[in-house]
């Protein structure tokens, strides 16, 4: 398609239309406004759409004014009040809070790097008093949600400060009254009867990885004491079990699972997403191994490229959406995030997706040793041997935080705007950046997009769902929808009165 064909300078009519991008799929031209409105236009359309040619009786302007894609029909109040519902994490502070609570690790993740160590390491472990001090920071932002992540290595191994934590957030937030989420990630491997009714009856959301069916994630995840798959499959068992005792809703309450594609699981996409299924997942993510910090020779084994990536990550969506269609309901995470910007959803909660970045406006990750960083991507970057986004320490005040020059330069970093690729991206309005990322794949904070990874995979990403949706039966459509919807899990919100 040669569309310089399709465009004469002197009769495009700039007035007509709103501000926009455009990007040619598959024959027809994706129009983007602004404001994240889109639609697939014929070279014709888009040629009588840039000239302004369109009477109000005709169904091109019809279609063009359902898209907010008239700058003369756009009601004004309407697209402020939405711009602002959609971009309201920027009013307010850091929402998420990591604690690494250690670094020690009861298995041998193959690609947890330098994050892990031995379980005699226990010099690695966050003190009450770091933890302490890391919420009283965390309670201090002015957002009205907290969300607590309690991480590790494997954070259960410090189950003493774990619980101090969770205690200590529940008494802080009997004062504070905000909407306070805890999340502890594990590989479940320590838990007991014990612990998980204490997790359950405090309202602690409990996720966990796996990687595939045993042989793989066992391989990946190796665990002296027998096979960490069915350790870590008993245990999604008994907790969903709970969550069912509870008479919570089995289609939101249930283990969300992560997994890590790396080269072992090539070709093996489907057995994969059976397991998955097999299991009762209802969340999961999919995501490609990060082999910043990892030895070369370890990189070299489990890494994959972003095209092999891809390729596996299309394919297991295709798989989750056939088990959608014979009734099972299961989403892929970013897979709703990304649809969700797509069909105008606000989407909160989600910090991969956002301009600016959420590097310390979004979210603060604090080390062990009391240390302060950007995000839990940060964090790990320190842990390889980089302290590039270390910002503070506990000790510091929450205003030198959120305020000062690192926190100002990732912010800066972090604009779409500010990236010359990104700004003439027709996906602008619905993408973001990462500095972390950037920094860690390119050695820069901007990153260089047209030879970025990141980019790559959302701008691929985003083509396939949006000619997904515009292809899409009614009942695929419906199905897409719901892995956008964002559903808060008011089971884990724990509000003053709850407490």
């Amino acid at each position: 398609m040669n569309l310089a064909s399709c465009i004469q300078p002197s009769k495009i009519k700039p007035e007509f239309c709103v501000p926009f991008n455009f990007r040619v799929l598959g024959g027809q031209v994706l129009v983007i406004s602004d404001l994240g409105d889109w639609l697939f236009l014929s070279p014709d359309e888009f040629t009588a759409f840039i000239e302004g040619r369109p009477a109000a009786d005709e169904p091109l302007y019809e279609r063009l004014k359902d898209k907010n894609l008239i700058a003369a029909e756009i009601d004004k109040k309407a697209v402020a009040d939405r711009w602002q519902r959609e971009n309201k994490p920027l009013f307010h502070g850091p929402s998420l809070h990591t604690l690494a609570l250690t670094s020690r690790s009861n298995q041998a993740c193959r690609y947890s790097g330098a994050a892990s160590v031995g379980m005699e390491a226990t010099d690695t472990d966050m003190t009450v008093a770091i933890a302490e001090r890391a919420i009283d920071l965390a309670f201090q932002t002015t957002s009205p949600t907290v969300s607590i992540a309690l991480r590790g290595a494997e954070p259960l191994a410090n189950w003493e400060v774990l619980q101090h934590a969770v205690e200590y957030a529940r008494q802080k937030n009997a004062l504070a009254g905000k909407g306070l989420s805890l999340s502890v990630q594990s590989n479940l491997a320590l838990l007991d009867d014990e612990k998980l009714s204490y997790l359950v009856d405090r309202r602690v959301q409990i996720s966990t990885r796996l990687d595939g069916p045993a042989d793989l994630h066992d391989a990946l995840n190796a665990w002296t004491d027998g096979s960490a798959h069915a350790k870590t499959t008993e245990w999604i068992a008994k907790i969903n079990k709970a969550y069912a005792d509870l008479n919570l809703d089995a289609d939101l309450y249930r283990v969300p699972v992560t997994v890590t594609l790396a080269r072992p699981s090539l070709g093996r996409v489907p057995e994969i997403v059976a397991q998955l299924v097999a299991v009762g997942a209802r969340s999961v993510r999919l995501q490609r191994l990060d082999t910043f910090g990892l030895p070369q020779d370890v990189a070299a084994e489990l890494g994959i490229s972003m095209d092999e990536f891809l390729a596996a990550f299309s394919e297991a969506v295709e798989l989750l959406i056939e088990a959608n269609r014979k009734g099972t309901r299961i989403a892929e995470r970013h897979a709703g995030t990304m649809l969700a910007k797509l069909l105008g959803e606000s989407d909160p909660s989600d910090l991969g997706l956002r301009t600016p970045g959420t590097s310390c406006i979004g979210q603060l990750a604090y080390g062990a040793d009391g240390r302060v960083f950007s995000s839990e991507e940060g964090r790990l970057c320190d842990v390889a041997g980089d302290p590039m986004f270390e910002i503070g320490t506990v000790t510091s005040s929450y205003q030198s935080l959120v305020s000062g020059g690192g926190t100002r330069a990732f912010v800066m970093a972090g604009l779409q705007d500010s990236q010359p690729d990104c700004v003439n991206c027709a996906y602008k309005p619905l993408c973001g950046q990462q500095v972390e990322g950037n920094y860690k794949t390119q050695g820069s904070l901007h990153g260089r997009m047209r030879d970025s990874s990141w980019c790559k995979q959302h701008k691929t990403l985003f083509d396939g769902f949006t000619q997904k949706l515009r292809d899409a039966s009614e009942a695929d459509r419906a199905l897409l929808r719901r892995w956008a919807e964002h559903q808060t899990l008011e089971h884990f919100m724990l509000q003053r009165e709850a407490l």
